[in-house]
């Protein structure tokens, strides 16, 4: 067994995935809303933002967090951005599970349970 075959595996199935199709169909319908896409593309560069002022150990406001869930909630209005989260969630959900099967094979390795 190979696994950058494995892997290649993984990623195909990723991105064939029906989480994949629908953030691409959501982001193909929100290009076309300049209003949207406006909306969306402030949101993330204010999201980068705040993830990098974090990871540097700079924790932002409460008041910058209530800002942000203000945003994402009059985001989530437009049906296509909600869409798009809703997939884009779907989809870390998976990354997420993937990421534990392959730590938890391995814990065995530093003192944790027989996988």
């Amino acid at each position: 067994m190979n696994i950058y075959d494995k892997a290649n595996d993984l990623a195909k199935a990723l991105r064939e995935s029906s989480e994949v199709e629908e953030i691409t169909s959501a982001m193909k319908l929100i290009e076309v809303d300049p209003e949207a896409k406006a909306m969306l593309d402030n949101f993330r560069d204010q999201q980068m933002e705040l993830q990098q002022r974090m990871m540097s150990g700079d924790m932002p406001a409460p008041d910058e967090m209530e800002k942000m869930e203000k945003l994402f909630e009059v985001l989530s209005l437009n049906l296509n951005i909600r869409r798009l989260f809703d997939a884009e969630r779907r989809l870390s959900v998976i990354i997420e599970d993937v990421n534990k099967i392959i730590a938890d094979s391995l814990g065995h390795l530093y003192g944790g349970a027989e996988a």
